[in-house]
């Protein structure tokens, strides 16, 4: 079974490179948890290519804190 971690991991590295918030993240994987997404993005945040940043959301294209994999 894929755990919310992976779930998340995966999406961001799928949109890879570019940024997406939480609550799209959420959104597209029927999460209903914010919280839990937005503790998965902060772990990932320094690791791995993984970075959290001022930006513009690719999928609702609001500007607000986003992560991304470069």
């Amino acid at each position: 079974m894929t755990t919310i971690f992976q779930r998340v991991s995966g999406f961001i590295e799928r949109l890879s490179p570019e940024p997406v918030c939480d609550d799209c993240i959420a959104g597209r994987l029927a999460l209903e948890a914010i919280d839990d997404v937005a503790n998965r993005t902060r772990q990932l945040a320094g690791s791995g290519g993984f970075e959290i940043r001022r930006g513009v959301c690719t999928l609702c294209g609001e500007p607000k804190s986003v992560i991304l994999k470069s």
